[in-house]
């Protein structure tokens, strides 16, 4: 059996960080996952305001899952590890 290293967060694509947050089943590692994507997602929207190119689609999914993300923490606080 072959274990892959995963690459830090700052190498990872802002959805595929966004999507371990949504599906971390473990309420241990979850606010790391939310922070690493949060992170990410802050990054990449600042490329983005610099760019030249019409990125309001992108800029929409950043917004949303922004929002999910803060809605998933909530969540967290609200009922903490036991």
């Amino acid at each position: 059996m072959s274990t892959q290293a995963v690459p830090p967060p700052m190498l990872r694509s802002w959805r595929e960080l966004y999507t371990a947050a949504l599906f971390e089943t473990d309420n241990v590692r979850l606010p790391a996952r939310i922070a690493d994507a949060k992170q990410a997602i802050v990054a990449r929207a600042r490329e983005l305001f610099s760019a030249a190119a019409d990125t309001i689609e992108e800029d929409q999914a950043l917004d949303d899952a922004l929002y999910a993300l803060r809605a998933l923490q909530t969540c967290l606080e609200l009922h903490p590890a036991a």
